[in-house]
């Protein structure tokens, strides 16, 4: 004998998973979306699931509940580094004290995309271009106010041909070449 489905009401058809993940997202357990929407354990369980939820744990819920606000300036300071400085999901949950999980978690609650691999590497790309560029205008002005390559390479730990390289892109007018070895007379034969 088979037993009868179970009857859902319209209303229960209409708490979507997708309400239902705003709604954990919020604050909410999975205890209260039970209590409020009439559904099972194991149904709101799936909703969430079908959703793509990523779920917390309970210290977690008591942890967000104790301080609202100073989840949502850790959230939004996550976000600022993310997509302004290029950190990965590894970088966020080291700044957090928290899981990759748990940072993606607040990034998505500061309402930041998580990017793919392929564009984090471009965003830290460019952010190195941004930095190299800024050496080179450094390296240029103080170029054009006298100092030699030489130098500039020994202060800055780089290569001769690095602060070439650099002072090449920064657009600096270069001086003729001179030998920086002992002066040379082509009269004197040793």
């Amino acid at each position: 004998m088979n037993p009868e489905p179970p009857v859902t009401s319209e209303a229960s058809k209409a708490v979507t998973p997708q309400v239902l993940r705003e709604q954990y997202e919020s604050g909410a357990t999975v205890d209260e979306l039970v209590a409020a929407s009439g559904l099972s354990y194991g149904t709101v369980l799936n909703r969430l699931h079908d959703a793509g939820t990523v779920m917390r744990t309970s210290w977690q819920t008591r942890r967000m509940r104790q301080n609202p606000q100073a989840r949502q300036r850790l959230a939004a300071r996550l976000r600022t580094l993310y997509e302004e400085h290029g950190a990965t999901l590894t970088e966020l949950a080291a700044a957090a004290g928290e899981t990759r999980r748990g940072a993606r978690r607040l990034l998505i609650e500061a309402g930041g995309t998580v990017r793919t691999t392929q564009q984090t590497l471009r965003v830290r790309a460019a952010a190195r271009a941004a930095e190299r560029y800024k050496v080179a205008l450094t390296l240029r002005a103080r170029y054009e106010a006298g100092a030699t390559v030489p130098d500039l390479a020994r202060e800055h730990s780089y290569s001769v041909a690095t602060v070439y390289r650099l002072l090449h892109q920064a657009g600096a007018r270069m001086r003729p070449q001179h030998h920086h070895g002992p002066a040379h007379d082509p009269r004197k034969r040793p």
